[in-house]
C-alpha cells in the first residue's frame, strides 16, 4: 500500500511538471517582434508595403513572393535582408483572419505602396544594435550612411 502511493504521488508530480512546460511553451507562441507596432499584440499579419511581405506573427515568418510562388520563410528576400524592420512601415491586417493573407496582394500593392506612411508608429522594443546603421526606404532618417550599400564609393 505504501508503495502505491508512492507511485500514484510521483505520477501526479510527472504529470504536474508536463503540464507547466506545455502553458509556458503555448505563452511564447505568437509573441510580437520587438519591431512589432505597438498596440496590436493580437494581429496576426503585418504587411510590409517596402518590401511587398507580409509577416506572419504566430509563426514568426515572412510571406512573400519567390518565383512567382507564395514562400513562408524566416527571413527577407536577399535584396531585402538589410532592411530595418523597425523603421519600415507597418500595416497591422487587423480585419484579417485565415492562412493566405496574399489574397488581399493585388489591392495592398496599390493601397499600401512602397514609401507609404500611415501615422506615427512606435516598435514595441528597441532596435538592438542601435549604434549600427542598417538600410531604410527613408534614407536612415537623416543619419550618414555607415557604408551598406547606398553610399558612394569605388566600383
Amino acid at each position: 500500500m505504501k508503495a502505491l502511493k508512492i507511485i500514484v504521488f510521483g505520477l501526479v508530480l510527472f504529470l504536474a511538471g508536463t503540464v507547466n512546460a506545455q502553458v509556458s511553451v503555448n505563452i511564447n507562441l505568437g509573441t510580437p517582434p520587438l519591431w512589432g507596432p505597438v498596440g496590436y499584440t493580437e494581429a496576426q499579419y503585418y504587411y510590409l508595403p517596402d518590401v511587398e511581405a507580409y509577416y506572419d506573427v504566430p509563426s514568426a515568418r515572412f510571406i512573400y513572393l519567390d518565383g512567382g510562388n507564395w514562400v513562408h520563410r524566416t527571413y527577407l528576400p536577399r535584396q531585402y535582408r538589410g532592411y530595418d524592420l523597425y523603421n519600415g512601415y507597418k500595416v497591422v491586417m487587423t480585419d484579417y483572419r485565415g492562412k493566405t493573407p496574399y489574397v488581399h496582394f493585388k489591392e495592398y500593392k496599390v493601397k499600401y505602396a512602397k514609401g507609404y506612411r500611415g501615422g506615427p508608429q512606435k516598435s514595441i522594443g528597441n532596435r538592438p544594435d542601435k549604434g549600427k546603421a542598417s538600410y531604410s526606404p527613408k534614407g536612415n532618417g537623416g543619419k550618414k550612411d555607415k557604408g551598406h550599400g547606398g553610399g558612394k564609393g569605388k566600383k
